[in-house]
């Protein structure tokens, strides 16, 4: 089974490699520009930045799951949304539900009370993960966006905390 660890600025271009095959893929995310480590490695040098983990095996990160802020709004600083990302060759072997478990224990332990996330809705493995990670279904937003000029829906997840009733 992966390690699973806190990110650091030397995950960098694992993450960004890692984050680009989904983007590459157009089954996971709206964002077709890739990243690039800089990127991800300016984002973990902010000292007060929502957790982001990876999963390591062999020594190799083979996956990433991280939060970001789902609004500015004062009332939602203890939501967060949720990216996940596996790489193509390590799919399939639970690694993405260790990572979002890991996630909901980390996000409780940094005060949030809600994981959100948001999931085309014809990206099954990926539903399929988060509902065995411990997400509830609540619901399906259609035509929430386009991706390459086609309306694609999103499956709305989330992950109540413990601190939440």
């Amino acid at each position: 089974m992966p390690g699973i660890r806190r990110a650091t600025a030397a995950d960098a271009a694992d993450i960004a490699r890692i984050y680009n095959q989904g983007i590459e893929e157009r089954t996971s995310t709206f964002e077709t520009q890739a990243r690039d480590p800089d990127q991800i490695a300016s984002r973990l040098a902010e000292p007060e930045s929502p957790p982001l983990l990876v999963a390591e095996e062999d020594g190799r990160v083979v996956g990433w799951a991280g939060l970001s802020a789902y609004s500015e709004r004062d009332c939602y600083l203890g939501i967060g949304e949720a990216s996940m990302y596996i790489d193509r060759d390590a799919r399939g072997r639970g690694i993405g539900v260790r990572l979002g478990e890991e996630l909901a224990r980390e996000a409780a332990r940094q005060g949030y009370w809600k994981i959100v996330g948001l999931l085309l809705a014809d990206n099954a493995r990926s539903i399929g993960v988060a509902k065995a990670a411990g997400a509830r279904v609540v619901g399906t937003f259609r035509a929430h966006a386009q991706l390459e000029g086609r309306w694609r829906d999103v499956v709305v997840i989330e992950v109540r905390l413990a601190r939440t009733p």
